[in-house]
């Protein structure tokens, strides 16, 4: 296991001097957010290869949304998070964190012939395909993130991220756990961190008030127990 930092919670004008701060705290990573992060491909190259702290994972930034009701909005989100996985190669990234969509529900309820559940799944499940084989080919995952019901009502626990990723069945397609959202939908936080083991290559540290852990009421011993018992070896930001 080997702790990261999001960029913007470190202090500094420039990404050397938050980079760097992060190495003298001793982590072995920078998070880094995707929105405009085109623009910064040299700045953050430097950066990484100045300190010698490497980009853990791009979090999310993608324009559009993967279930939304408009085809122009799910292509603009397929297209960005393409372009996202290709510049989490070149920095040599993990991969680009991917939450499916936000709030409620945008597609049409077709029942009796399909429910919006089902519709969302289906369409989901497609653009993973595509956009699994894309990272594939880059060689940076998708990394699926569940949040709680309060932000999205779709997709809440590990297990529900798990079953996409096999119906989806691409090696680059995985999921990552945030314990913020885990404590508020997870019945049994080590069990599901243990289910979802074969498919874990990311995690957020955030405690039951979304403070740094300690902060909070999160049992952090319990499921860092399991990571070591399945062996976890990716990076807890």
């Amino acid at each position: 296991m080997k702790l990261a930092i999001q960029e913007n919670l470190l202090p500094g004008t420039t990404a050397i001097e938050r980079f760097q701060l992060a190495c003298e705290l001793g982590f072995k990573g920078v998070e880094v957010w995707g929105r405009g992060i085109g623009e910064r491909i040299r700045e953050l190259e430097e950066a990484s290869s100045t300190t010698g702290i490497p980009i853990s994972t791009i979090c999310s930034g993608y324009r559009g949304d993967l279930l939304g009701a408009e085809r122009r909005d799910r292509e603009l989100a397929i297209s960005d998070l393409k372009q996202l996985l290709s510049i989490a190669a070149e920095l040599g990234a993990v991969g680009v964190i991917v939450v499916p969509t936000f709030r409620g529900p945008k597609l049409p309820d077709l029942w009796p012939l399909y429910s919006v559940e089902e519709i969302e799944r289906r369409i989901l499940v497609e653009e993973l395909r595509d956009v699994g084989a894309y990272a594939d080919d880059v060689g940076a995952y998708v990394l699926l993130e569940p949040l709680n019901r309060y932000e999205t009502h779709f997709m809440h626990r590990l297990e529900q991220a798990v079953a996409i990723c096999e119906e989806v069945g691409c090696e680059y397609v995985k999921v990552m756990a945030d314990f913020f959202h885990m404590n508020i939908e997870e019945a049994d936080i080590p069990a599901s961190l243990r289910l979802a083991a074969p498919h874990l290559k990311h995690v957020h540290l955030a405690d039951s008030n979304r403070l740094p852990p300690g902060f909070g009421h999160t049992d952090f011993q319990r499921a860092f127990r399991v990571l070591r018992e399945v062996d976890y070896q990716g990076f807890m930001a």
